[in-house]
């Protein structure tokens, strides 16, 4: 093996052992916590917009069965003035 090729290693394993310790640095860990953080705010905001949606198709669907009833009401009393 060449020298270039035994450099080339030996960076590779300093770089990467200095990449471990800062993954596992406290500064790391604090960026680690703001971003776990900023996902469980994202996650409420999400799960709201859902609910308000959830909540308005339910809205929906009663106004349509009310709709559908009535109509049924209607056509069963044309029914029974043609009869």
């Amino acid at each position: 093996m060449s020298w270039s090729k035994w450099v080339c290693f030996a960076g590779g394993v300093l770089f990467g052992t200095a990449g471990i310790k800062a993954l596992g640095s406290r500064d790391a860990r604090k960026a680690y916590t703001h971003v776990a953080a900023a996902a469980l705010r994202a996650q409420d905001c999400v799960m709201n917009a859902a609910t308000r949606v959830r909540e308005g198709a339910e809205d929906v669907y009663e106004d349509a069965k009310r709709i559908n009833v009535e109509r049924a009401a209607e056509d069963e009393a044309v029914i029974e003035d043609q009869a």
